[in-house]
């Protein structure tokens, strides 16, 4: 039974990447580090490496709670600790009397002076305290070019791990019919929306399934995807639970609250 037919196919490449990964902590007797993972990708990791006797699994992502997170796989005579993942975490000074700074314009200041989104965590916001979380190889490299958020003059401050402050994710779960697993049509049935609006925004690069944005209407959902709908939140699909009589499907979904 070939590992690939529990996977799409654009998660075929991720696997083979893991499969490199998994050989050569076996044949190097070596860890390896990854860059941050997104929670599906972690699934996938998890699902390549398995139970298995030459390679352990690990991860971490800075505090309890964290969504992107490195993995660590390595040989079994090692006892990883917190310091093997290569972690920094910093509060983002800026004048909170003064402006409102927002999840998006940290995150697309990071990428703004050429940092991948691999290479750093969870951005965490607590009123006007906002805490990120680095891979420390990358982290002299912003605290020098991470000077301004928008156009406002930020400071970084690096705190111990334990002080990070992670905000738990929880789901409503809700009922609901869907004419297919198209995303134009769950779109439509998870958000109330009309399909033709729903069609806009997957064309407006406003819908990522899985952490990655897709633009095809009619890309098939499975039960487990997590979508995101940029302006009206997250949802996951929790149970695809058959048909009705007029030959919809019944799915249970979690939104995020």
């Amino acid at each position: 039974m070939s590992i690939y037919q529990h996977f799409r196919q654009e998660e075929h490449d991720f696997i083979d990447q893991v499969l490199e990964w998994k050989v050569s902590v076996i044949e190097q007797y070596a860890s390896k580090l990854t860059d941050f993972l997104d929670p599906r990708e972690q699934e996938i990791v998890k699902s390549v490496v398995g139970n298995n006797d030459d390679v352990k699994l690990a991860f971490h992502g800075g505090a309890n709670g964290a969504e992107r997170k490195r993995a660590l796989l390595y040989p079994p005579y090692l006892e990883p600790s917190a310091d093997d993942f290569g972690l920094k975490a910093y509060d983002l000074s800026y004048p909170e009397k003064f402006v409102k700074i927002e999840h998006r314009q940290v995150l697309g200041s990071l990428m703004g002076i050429g940092l991948k989104r691999s290479k750093f965590g969870d951005i965490y916001f607590h009123d006007s305290r906002i805490q990120i979380v680095l891979s420390a190889e990358v982290s002299a490299f912003v605290e020098m070019q991470l000077q301004e958020v928008g156009k406002v003059k930020v400071s970084l401050n690096e705190l111990p791990l334990e002080h990070l402050e992670s905000t738990e994710t929880s789901w409503e779960e809700a009922s609901t019919t869907a004419a297919s697993l198209r995303l134009d049509v769950m779109i439509a049935s998870i958000y109330n929306l009309s399909r033709q609006k729903a069609q806009l925004l997957i064309g407006a690069k406003k819908v990522k399934i899985n952490w990655k944005l897709v633009e095809q209407t009619a890309f098939e959902c499975q039960e487990g995807d997590i979508l995101s709908v940029r302006g009206f939140g997250r949802s996951k699909l929790l149970i695809v639970d058959g048909k009705t009589k007029k030959d919809k499907w019944r799915i249970i979904v979690g939104k995020q609250k």
